[in-house]
């Protein structure tokens, strides 16, 4: 399928690795100019060497001035602003309770899974709102809509962020702006990983899916091609979140 994609641009957070990496290289290969957002400049220069053309910078997407600096330079350099794609995210604790979660660990959660895409649209939305059939794709997780034990934090932030596209997607209707979300299961990623660790991906018992797949939904709803959606998005949960846990 033809994605009409080749000639647009695009601003990736989270882009020094896993899913926000297989996006910048999906988008790459699909003619995109891609600006590449992470605060880890080793990373970060790893993902640029990978996409032609890339424009890599440098930057903490909890700070606000930061934010704002790179996505002036980013407008700058690409001429215009066709998609933004916040994949920068956390887990944070996992395994504990909120009574051994401190409040410093609930806020750095919510930092980076909500607030940073907040901070990022806000400053990104003149220059998508001047963008022809302008698109935002947040990366979310089906943890917006079930949960694990011990991950009370990160649940509620995945699931803040999906309220937070859908919303946005009621205020930006008249402004030729889509705003959508995707939603995976567990993904093979270091940040997986290092939750789960290596040995669960060995043989594991629960299906994963690779970033790459998750990046291809990306891709489709960034696309002109998916313009009827908006407001949604894609769970990519294997079903599960379909069943019923009752004993019949």
């Amino acid at each position: 399928m033809e994605l009409r994609l080749s000639g647009r641009t695009a601003l990736i957070t989270g882009a020094g690795g896993g899913i926000g990496r297989a996006v910048a290289q999906a988008l790459t290969a699909e003619g995109v100019r891609v600006a590449l957002l992470d605060r880890d400049a080793e990373a970060l220069r790893a993902t640029a060497a990978l996409c032609a053309g890339s424009l890599p910078l440098v930057a903490d997407v909890t700070h606000e001035d930061a934010v704002a600096d790179a996505v002036a330079h980013a407008v700058a350099e690409l001429g215009a602003l066709h998609t933004v794609i916040c994949c920068a995210g956390i887990s944070g604790p996992v395994g504990s309770g909120i009574e051994a979660t401190s409040l410093a660990e609930w806020q750095a959660v919510f930092a980076v899974n909500v607030t940073s895409a907040f901070l990022v649209l806000r400053a990104a939305l003149p220059a998508l709102r001047d963008a022809p059939a302008a698109s935002v794709v947040l990366v979310a997780s089906d943890s917006a809509v079930v949960a694990s034990p011990g991950m009370a934090p990160y649940c509620a932030s995945k699931a803040a962020l999906v309220q937070f596209g859908r919303a946005l997607s009621v205020d930006l209707a008249g402004d030729d702006v889509r705003v959508t979300t995707v939603s995976p299961s567990v993904v093979d990623t270091p940040m997986s990983r290092g939750d789960l660790g290596d040995a669960a991906f060995a043989a594991p018992e629960f299906p994963v899916q690779t970033a790459e797949e998750v990046a291809a939904h990306v891709v489709y709803l960034a696309s002109p091609r998916a313009r009827a959606i908006n407001g949604s998005g894609i769970l990519s949960d294997f079903g599960y979140s379909a069943r019923s846990g009752f004993p019949a």
